[in-house]
């Protein structure tokens, strides 16, 4: 299907018109509505905007999260009710992740519930954006992920019985919409959407698009905002942190200065630097450096190297070599006290050797990365198992590694740990045995001494 722009396909019983254009006026208005009775509890009317529940469940990266809190936000703004139980929801909204297949299944499996269920349902995120012809999204809303904003009239028209899809790209939404955020005291705060890469093995860029920048004024306005809100930590995110600015004329060592001049002195509230891939820090590395050292930032950085090989690498078009990413890693590691570093590492591309693979396993062995976070292990249970019980007998042996540190699948949780990680994003069984075999190995030695982990 064609990029439909405020397009509502078709409804039963009469109502508009197919082709009807939905007004643009009629986003994030909030009709006055009578107080309700403090004793009396108001029942949702099918009929009255803003008086329904509403389900939401979101996957993948805290990029999405940050997206789902702004929408939750407009939703309970409006006056729609958010609810975690799905049965008793009068509308489903799904915000899904395109990266990994098991993210992609489990949306379809919830599609697949809600529609036999019959309630009315809205698909957001990366999946519709970057694959909008799928079958599972047949005859369902969709909001794209630069159409956030206006999820509102979205919802609406669903309920009314209409199917609208927003997909094409505009102005990045506002930073200062209505927010529900899942932890209160953490801001996501998307400093950029898209990238500059053109990796052969991602679908993200076709969702999210080429680099589109906040201005630094924009964001240290959320920046003060949030604090005065009482939030914890300001996690920065993005689908490349170290390509910000670079479509704007800024770039990030000049928004982390002015985001770190606004953070309270008694760390009251921490600073997070979401993932970069090397390319485009490499030039900063100092400036990056100072930042990282700051008491109010966390001594934390992710930083994807995906393979120890540079013929992999290049297949991958990944525009950096692997001693150029060596470079990053040694270079933060020498100038920032306790700095912790994660990776990523994808097992298995096509076309890789196994000296390839050894040349993986080298570079993680060299650098003592100590934490394993698998992301996919394609039904390898024992191998389940078997991590779950080594770190069960790491723990009691006094080793700081934890069953949930260890085991989890969300990008997000792992790096919040503060704690170095190596994620194994599992293309091929038998780089993933070898690659596990060799965490597996690594979990028996200590982590450093001592790691920055957030208060």
């Amino acid at each position: 299907m064609e990029d439909i722009e405020d397009l509502v396909v078709g409804g039963g019983g009469g109502g508009v018109a197919p082709g009807f254009r939905l007004p643009f006026t009629s986003v994030g208005l909030n009709p006055k509505q009578q107080r309700p009775h403090p004793h009396k509890k108001s029942e949702p009317n099918p009929g009255i905007p803003g008086t329904q529940t509403i389900y939401m469940k979101t996957f993948g990266c805290s990029h999405n999260q940050s997206d789902s809190e702004y929408m939750a936000g407009q939703l309970s703004t409006f006056g729609y009710t958010l609810i975690d139980k799905p049965e008793e929801a009068d509308l489903w909204l799904i915000n899904t992740c395109t990266v990994k297949s098991p993210s992609q299944s489990a949306m379809d499996t919830l599609i697949l519930r809600c529609k036999s269920a019959g309630k009315p349902l809205v698909v957001a995120g990366c999946v519709p954006q970057g694959s909008r012809d799928l079958k599972e999204l047949e005859g369902v809303s969709i909001v794209g992920v630069q159409q956030i904003d206006r999820v509102v009239e979205v919802v609406e028209e669903t309920l009314k019985g209409h199917e609208v899809r927003l997909l094409n790209r505009k102005t990045l939404p506002a930073l200062d919409l209505p927010k529900v955020r899942k932890n209160k005291f953490i801001e996501i705060l998307p400093i950029n959407v898209g990238c500059l890469g053109a990796c052969t093995y991602c679908k993200t860029k076709h969702a999210r698009g080429h680099l589109g920048s906040y201005s630094v004024n924009s964001l240290v306005e959320r920046v003060k905002a949030v604090i005065a809100d009482g939030v914890k930590e300001i996690w920065l995110s993005s689908e490349d942190t170290g390509a910000y600015g670079r479509d704007i004329g800024a770039s990030l060592p000049v928004l982390l200065k002015e985001i770190v001049a606004v953070l309270p002195p008694d760390r009251s509230t921490m600073l997070r630097v979401g993932m970069t891939n090397p390319p485009y820090i490499l030039e900063h590395l100092k400036e990056i450096a100072k930042v990282l050292s700051h008491p109010c930032v966390y001594s934390f950085l992710h930083v994807p190297v995906q393979s120890g090989s540079d013929s992999v690498l290049t297949a991958m078009n990944r525009e950096y070599t692997v001693n150029e990413f060596k470079i990053v890693v040694d270079t933060l590691s020498q100038l920032v006290p306790e700095m912790q570093i994660a990776t990523d590492v994808i097992c298995g591309f096509p076309g890789e050797t196994d000296e390839d693979f050894a040349q993986t396993l080298s570079l993680i062995k060299e650098h003592q990365f100590p934490q394993l976070v698998p992301h996919s292990l394609l039904n390898h249970n024992r191998l389940i198992l078997t991590l779950g019980l080594l770190t069960s007998s790491s723990a009691t042996a006094g080793s700081h590694t934890t069953s949930s540190s260890l085991c989890t699948t969300s990008s997000a949780a792992s790096t919040s740990s503060n704690l170095p990680c190596t994620s194994l994003h599992t293309l091929n069984n038998s780089s993933a045995v070898a690659a596990l075999g060799l965490a597996v190995l690594r979990l028996s030695l200590p982590l450093p001494a001592s790691s920055s982990t957030p208060p």
